[in-house]
């Protein structure tokens, strides 16, 4: 549940500063007017984001389990690369984010009634996707049942809403100049954590590709340490909320695990150089 409010959280956060700068700077440039297109991109955004997610809950229902597993691992490994994206992404555009859509808006203004909806529509509505995509992911690696069929959790869904929830005040307070948040540290921390994520969904990617029959490995196992972490027991569960840590692991899901998380969050620890006290004084 941490890391679906985390989830919640980071890409929320990032679809509230987009629109309170898209609002700010309309309000600021006395065009208020035009207040109601962004809002109507805004509404078609979350609706194309619930309806995307809604079609990833039930569409696979009635094939077979080897199909749902299937789709569920291209999905997982999907859902991986676009979270890696934004990781990168937000860590890096997160300074100039105001002036790149401060020059969308003055384009969109200038070019026609819709084009400011549609602005709107795809600023938001590129995180609403990437939030469904990857909680349905980790939706999908709830809980396995005897016969290894997953069975989806609420828990996942009740995070990542109270992790939105709170993104929403954090950005309106942020557009009213309550609060100054730096942005930086704030995406850089919870991009490294959301890495170890990440990484999780990818091992369970893999493993659904496995049972589906597509990938070999697997009874092949790296290491089975159910006796000294029990799947039914609360640090289990803990770590399997968080990281979808399995104790029984297969060498390829071990494999996978490695080569994502070593090269990517060295990387990442690089590109924005998290330890260098440099980063703790920029402020947005």
């Amino acid at each position: 549940m941490l890391a679906n409010f985390l989830i919640g959280l980071r890409e929320g956060l990032e679809a509230a500063l987009v629109v309170s700068i898209l609002v700010a700077y309309l309000v600021k440039s006395e065009r208020r007017e035009l207040l109601p297109r962004i809002w109507t991109g805004v509404a078609l955004a979350v609706a194309v984001s619930l309806g995307f997610g809604a079609a990833l809950t039930f569409g696979p229902r009635g094939l077979t389990f080897e199909a749902q597993e299937a789709i569920g691992g291209t999905l997982s490994l999907v859902a991986v690369a676009f979270v890696t994206w934004m990781i990168f992404w937000m860590s890096t555009a997160a300074r100039g984010l105001g002036a790149e859509l401060r020059g969308q808006i003055d384009r969109a203004a200038d070019a026609g009634r819709w084009s400011l909806v549609v602005v709107a529509m795809l600023a938001v509505g590129r995180e609403g996707l990437e939030t469904a995509l990857f909680l349905w992911a980790a939706t999908q690696a709830g809980t396995r049942d005897t016969i290894g069929s997953v069975t989806p959790t609420w828990e996942p869904l009740l995070g990542a809403s109270l992790g939105i929830l709170v993104a929403v005040a954090l950005g309106y307070l942020i557009y009213r100049g309550a609060i100054r948040l730096n942005l930086t540290v704030f995406f850089t921390w919870t991009g490294a954590f959301l890495i170890l994520v990440a990484g999780g969904v990818l091992a369970y990617g893999i493993h659904d590709l496995q049972e589906a029959g597509i990938l070999p490995g697997l009874h092949n196992l790296a290491f089975d340490v159910s006796d000294v972490i029990p799947p039914s027991s609360w640090y289990g569960t803990l770590l399997k909320g968080i990281f979808n840590f399995s104790p029984a692991t297969t060498k390829l899901e071990a494999l996978a695990w490695v080569l994502y998380v070593v090269p990517v969050g060295a990387l990442f620890l690089f590109r924005t150089r998290i330890f260098r006290p440099a980063l703790q004084s920029q402020e947005h």
